[in-house]
């Protein structure tokens, strides 16, 4: 990019301030690039968004008040031009699903910002997606597993939050047998061994949240 062109306005959010320095100096380094403003949550983001109106937007999925795949759908429903990269410490295979089809333009591993932050931002500004490859990995791996249907997540997530069936049932309104039926069917498309298993594979791919 010639350096005589405005430079890529940038909005980064994450609730680690150290986190935002640490992008912001980065960042402020390029000549192309800037931050232009920054945000610790989900209706922080929207706010400075809304002022700002960033080339992209730098957005953390695990926040306090709204997610960062909450606000990222805000966003775009208000701005449907707006290009948001995800940034984020989770790989599991669901989070990032839901991230895409949210509208996220790139899904970068935190571990990975100073060797592909730079470029990733380059890219989604050029109008490409971007995906790191450890993500897409992810991704390829479980292709072909079958998803959880949404009332199998309800009762994983009852699960791990550490109900018995009979309590599963009376929150789901549905009969013990079902909610048994349900364990079975969630045991054989996690390829998990029993309850905490499938718990741990859940949580680990961000099916579910803990």
């Amino acid at each position: 990019m010639s350096h005589t062109s405005d430079p890529i306005r940038i909005l980064t959010v994450d609730d680690h301030p150290l986190l935002r320095d640490g992008i912001a100096a980065m960042v402020n380094n390029e000549a192309d690039m800037r931050v232009v403003a920054e945000a610790s949550n989900g209706r922080e983001a929207m706010e400075r968004f809304r002022e700002h109106r960033p080339d992209i937007t730098l957005m953390d999925i695990r926040m306090p008040d709204m997610d960062g795949i909450e606000t990222l759908a805000g966003i775009l429903r208000q701005y449907p031009e707006a290009r948001i990269i995800v940034l984020t410490t989770y790989s599991g295979d669901a989070l990032i699903l839901r991230a895409l089809k949210a509208g996220a333009q790139g899904y970068l591993l935190k571990g990975l910002l100073r060797k592909e932050l730079l470029d990733t931002i380059r890219s989604v500004h050029a109008g490409r997606k971007r995906i790191s490859p450890e993500v897409a990995q992810q991704v390829a791996n479980h292709a072909v597993d079958s998803l959880l249907t949404l009332r199998e997540i309800d009762v994983l997530q009852l699960i791990a939050e550490g109900n018995a069936n009979k309590v599963v049932a009376d929150r789901l309104a549905i009969s013990e047998d079902t909610v048994k039926a349900h364990v079975r069917n969630i045991l054989g498309k996690l390829g998990a061994n029993d309850r905490t298993h499938a718990v741990t594979i859940a949580v680990k791919r961000g099916i579910i949240n803990l």
